[in-house]
């Protein structure tokens, strides 16, 4: 396991981190996405460590809570100075007025029970899980730095950001020299290239790292899903509320790019999921990689995504596959390409 700076800071974190949504299953959401039981998830934390994977990510919603509290109880057997967790608030988790935003009412009772249920006293890196547009922007940052001058947060970091989002967030930092964002958690896959219009040229202008949240595309690139056979019955994609709040892929772009990692499946001997790891791996601006398991065996195959490259020809033959038409003004820069090169 190789392990990077999570963008412009200090922090070294390793190319692959655990996704928690599958622990802690309560309700229809993520019970599709696995119902993994705590002694499955003290076996799934160990074999991590054991490779070296040691950043682990979750946030409040995930199972109402049940994730901090099943991943807390796995974590417990280990050190935590070995550990790097990582959790996230925002999105509404109540029924009350104030039980939803980045307000600082609500971001203060958030990481407080967060820690709770995680049973630590402070996390590595805190997110915002999205954009709160009706706090001001000043009001979350100040909380946020507090938590790091207070020590409960170590690094912030924000998730599924729009550009302007994140750019007006780190020039109030800067004018009042408070902590920065120094990571976002998005969403960037073979299949959702989107990443690369904007945030990405924003990451590498400003040192913002990527954790990349749903690198196999929303379950689309496990390998189950060809053009021949469609999407196997027990996949989670034929869950409404898993298809409704996720990316919408065209099905014949699907195919086309599984086809092309197919070929390069071929070539290196490795799976489908493994090839689509690590094609992110490789993508600028990237710190981690989140990945998910159900099972012991789930896991150990998404490890195998690191320890080796794609060579520059099979990246030209997926980046050639995935490709797909801009947006405006996106379309318009290309144009030139002079004074406004290309990302990747």
């Amino acid at each position: 396991m190789e392990y990077r700076s999570l963008g412009r800071s200090g922090l070294k974190v390793p190319e692959l981190c655990f996704g928690a949504g599958t622990f802690g299953a309560s309700n229809e959401f993520f019970k599709a996405w696995s119902e993994t039981t705590q002694a499955e998830a003290d076996r799934i934390v160990g074999i991590c460590m054991d490779a070296g994977l040691n950043f682990f990510d979750t946030a409040d919603i995930y199972s109402d809570g049940g994730s901090e509290t099943a991943l807390g109880k796995a974590l417990a057997h280990h050190h935590r100075e070995d550990l790097l967790i990582s959790t996230k608030a925002t999105f509404r988790l109540g029924t009350g007025p104030n039980d939803v935003g980045s307000s600082r009412y609500h971001l203060i009772q958030s990481l407080e029970r967060s820690l709770k249920r995680l049973g630590t006293d402070y996390v590595d890196v805190y997110h915002l899980h999205g954009f709160d547009a009706t706090t001001p922007v000043e009001e979350t940052l100040n909380t946020l730095d507090k938590f790091v001058r207070e020590g409960k947060v170590r690094y912030i970091a924000c998730s599924n950001f729009s550009g302007w989002h994140l750019m007006k967030s780190l020039s109030v930092s800067e004018r009042y020299g408070w902590a920065r964002y120094v990571g976002q958690q998005c969403y960037y896959s073979l299949v959702g290239r989107d990443y690369e219009w904007e945030l990405m040229p924003l990451a590498l202008d400003q040192g913002v790292g990527a954790l990349v949240w749903s690198p196999l595309g929303w379950g689309r690139l496990t390998g189950k899903i060809r053009r021949e056979t469609g999407i196997p019955k027990d996949s989670r994609l034929n869950a409404k509320v898993v298809v409704d709040n996720g990316p919408q892929v065209p099905e014949e772009y699907l195919y086309k790019v599984v086809d092309a990692i197919d070929e390069v499946a071929k070539e290196t001997g490795k799976t489908v999921p493994q090839v689509a790891l690590n094609w992110v791996l490789g993508r600028p601006t990237v710190s981690t990689v989140i990945i998910g398991a159900r099972n012991e065996e789930q896991l150990r195959a998404n490890l195998g995504a690191v320890g080796w490259k794609l060579t520059p020809e099979q990246v030209q033959k997926l980046d050639a596959a995935s490709e797909v038409p801009l947006a405006y003004p996106y379309w318009h820069q290309r144009q030139f390409g002079e004074r406004n090169p290309k990302p990747v």
